[in-house]
């Protein structure tokens, strides 16, 4: 009796659909991150929180842009293939960086500088709205069964990658150039460099090959493919179709409510946290984060291989259990942090309750919709709660500390996450979905170009 060797992970294709997602989300959390400098560029002098209020409207702005996004590119990745798709948002990304570095100021133009810099957001919402999708769905799909946990935990790699780089740079410009200098021209540095690293991965993403599962779709809505079942371009990553699995269409959006939530609470909001409530200079609130999030980085790939060991349900039950219970105690010892070590510790314990949640996300929504309908599938209800939730966390994090009752949006992330917990109970288990005809037949469904 022969023993089948595990299939191995096609490295090509987690590289090629990971590389790009890491400048994306570099542009993307650039934004965030740098915003405290540029935010009194952009609007009338006055409070700064009411200037970081502007700034984070018009990051909401972004997400809310995202479930256009997700449509037009989720439809575009069913109809013209993943690979056509990933090229398209790093476009997109690449114009968007290129037009917040060069945005005049309040100063020289007045409100014309905001609107250029909301124009660029909502460039940003519709790329990273596509992206999400198109890079979960390739990932998923370019991945043998029992290695899609592992591979798709890449993706969340790779956006911590880019949120790390973005980090690093900022501690660097902290450490080379004045507060003044940083305010003034400094905070421009960051977006001109992503837009030439999302030109650099435009070039890399067209030498991409297809995934099996799109590959055979699109050969058995050919002329002559017979009964194979395919369906013809224009009937793929329509709303119709997607319409017909309106169960997944609400579980997606219902399980991603708290994880997204949860997420940008521990990362893109975690510096502002430390700054203007803990009372931490900028600098220790921005290294804290690095480190915090270069372990959670560590850990994806971890979690992933687990979820493939044991199912994805139980991560998702842990993450839910964990953020229910344990957000309101966590913000509230964050709030009172007065060291490094200190807030490292409790910023580091929220981020390994939430890889429950980011480190399997993207491979359970792919395994839940079929290749024809699968990138839309996963980037609509996706981006519908990255607007509702995700999009506007910052947003209403600052409105609570601005009304004087900041404690309310640590019961209102917990919340969510009872609601999200829910979902994670009665739900189905995804790991041994079947993405393709192939593997349905007990073949591995792997490119060959995706092998390595």
């Amino acid at each position: 009796m022969t023993t089948k060797a595990p299939a191995r992970t096609p490295w090509k294709a987690v590289l090629g659909g990971s590389v790009g997602n890491m400048v994306e989300w570099y542009d993307w959390f650039v934004y965030a991150s740098f915003a405290t400098y540029f935010a009194a560029s952009f609007f009338p002098k006055g409070n700064p929180t009411a200037q970081l209020l502007n700034t984070a409207g018009i990051f909401a702005v972004g997400f809310f842009m995202r479930p256009v996004g997700g449509w037009l590119l989720g439809r575009f990745a069913d109809r013209r293939g993943r690979k056509a798709a990933l090229t398209l948002t790093v476009t997109l990304m690449s114009g968007s960086a290129l037009l917040i570095a060069i945005a005049p100021t309040y100063a020289s133009v007045g409100y014309f500088g905001a609107a250029v810099l909301l124009v660029a957001r909502l460039m940003q919402g519709l790329s990273v709205g596509g992206e999400y999708a198109a890079s979960a769905t390739y990932l998923t799909e370019a991945t043998p069964p029992g290695r899609r946990g592992f591979a798709s935990s890449f993706q969340y790699v790779s956006m911590t990658a880019g949120q790390l780089i973005g980090l690093g740079l900022q501690i660097i410009l902290q450490r080379t150039m004045s507060e003044e200098a940083l305010s003034s021209y400094g905070w421009r540095i960051p977006f001109i460099i992503g837009a030439a690293g999302a030109a650099v991965v435009f070039y890399l993403r067209r030498n991409l090959l297809e995934t099996e599962a799109y590959d055979e779709e699109a050969r058995d809505a050919a002329p002559g493919a017979g009964e194979a079942g395919g369906r013809p371009a224009h009937e793929r990553g329509t709303l119709r179709q997607l319409l017909q699995h309106k169960r997944e269409f609400a579980l997606v959006i219902a399980l991603t409510m708290g994880g997204t939530l949860a997420y940008y609470t521990y990362t893109t909001y975690l510096t502002k946290y430390l700054s203007n409530t803990a009372g931490l200079e900028k600098s220790t609130a921005t290294l804290v984060s690095f480190c915090a999030l270069f372990v959670f980085m560590l850990l994806q790939p971890a979690a992933g291989a687990l979820s493939d060991r044991i199912g994805r349900r139980p991560l998702l039950i842990t993450f839910g259990v964990g953020a229910t219970l344990g957000t309101v105690p966590l913000m509230n010892a964050l709030s009172q942090v007065s060291g490094f070590a200190g807030a490292l510790a409790l910023s580091l314990l929220g981020l390994v309750i939430v890889t429950g949640y980011t480190s399997i996300n993207a491979v359970v929504k792919a395994e839940l919709f079929p290749t024809h309908v699968r990138a839309l599938g996963v980037a609509l209800p996706y981006a519908i709660a990255n607007a509702m939730f995700g999009g506007t966390a910052e947003y209403v994090a600052l409105w609570f500390k601005n009304a004087g009752i900041e404690s309310g949006y640590y019961w209102y992330v917990a919340g969510c996450a009872a609601v999200s917990l829910l979902v994670y109970v009665f739900m189905r288990e995804t790991r041994d979905a079947a993405l393709s005809r192939s593997e349905r037949g007990g073949r591995e469904a792997v490119p060959a170009s995706a092998r390595v």
